[in-house]
C-alpha cells in the first residue's frame, strides 16, 4: 500500500483528497495535516511515501516542508499540488526536492497516476510544463547558479544530445525519433545522465539543465 500524507489548510480540499486516495486498492491516506511544519514531523514520526503538499499554508509553507522533509533523506517523496498561475514557491519547491508538481483541477485518475509515480521513484511533472514554469520563472529565483560548462563535461556528446531534448520537453519516444535511437537506448542514457549529474529524476534533470543554461 502506498502511504500518503495531505498537507493543506483547506479541510475541504483534504477530505476529498482522502476520499479518492482510500477509494484506490493500493493506496491509504495515512493522515491530514493543516501546515509545513506538522507535515515534517508526521514524516519523522511514521512511514510516509507520498506527501501531497500545498505550496501556501500557514506556520510553515510547503516550500520548507519540502526542504526538510528531503534532507531527512528517507524514502518519503513530494508532491506539490497547485494552481495554474504558479508562482516563484513552485519553483523553489521543485529545487527543495520535489519530485513533480500536479494541478488542483486534475482529473482523479491523473492524480492517483501521479501518486503511483512518485511513489515509484518517477518524476510526475511533464517536462513541456516544467520547461515552461522554469522559463517563467527562472529570473526570479535568488542564489546563484553553478558552473555549468564543468558540470556538463562529464557527458558524452550523445548525452549532451539526449539532456538538450529532455530539457526541451521531450518525452523518451519524441527523444528516439529526433535522435534517431531505439527508446531502450534512449532509457539508457537518461540513466546515465541521473548519475552523471546526480539528479533525483527528470524533472530534476531538467532544473540541472535550466541551472547550466542549456537551451
Amino acid at each position: 500500500m502506498i502511504k500518503v500524507l495531505l498537507a493543506d489548510d483547506q479541510s475541504l480540499v483534504r477530505s476529498g483528497f482522502r476520499m479518492l486516495i482510500d477509494s484506490a486498492d493500493d493506496m491509504e491516506a495515512v493522515g491530514e495535516v493543516d501546515n509545513g511544519l506538522e507535515a515534517v514531523q508526521v514524516v519523522r514520526s511514521r512511514p510516509v511515501d507520498v506527501v501531497l503538499m500545498d505550496i501556501r499554508m500557514p506556520i510553515m509553507d510547503g516550500t520548507e516542508a519540502t526542504r526538510q522533509i528531503t534532507e531527512l533523506g528517507g524514502d518519503t517523496k513530494v508532491l506539490v499540488l497547485t494552481t495554474f498561475d504558479l508562482d516563484e514557491y513552485v519553483f523553489a519547491a521543485l529545487r527543495n526536492g520535489a519530485s513533480g508538481f500536479l494541478l488542483k483541477d486534475a482529473l482523479p485518475d491523473q492524480l492517483l497516476g501521479a501518486i503511483r509515480s512518485v511513489a515509484a521513484g518517477d518524476a510526475v511533472v511533464a517536462p513541456s510544463a516544467t520547461r515552461r514554469l522554469l522559463t517563467h520563472f527562472a529570473d526570479k529565483l535568488p542564489g546563484e547558479a553553478p558552473d555549468g560548462a564543468s558540470r556538463l563535461d562529464v557527458l558524452t556528446d550523445r548525452e549532451h544530445e539526449v539532456l538538450h531534448e529532455v530539457a526541451q520537453g521531450a518525452n523518451n519516444a519524441e527523444i528516439s525519433q529526433r535522435l534517431c535511437m531505439a527508446e531502450g537506448t534512449v532509457k539508457t542514457h537518461i540513466g546515465r545522465l541521473l548519475s552523471k549529474l546526480g539528479a533525483r529524476d527528470r524533472v530534476h534533470l531538467v532544473l540541472i539543465a535550466q541551472e547550466c543554461g542549456l537551451r
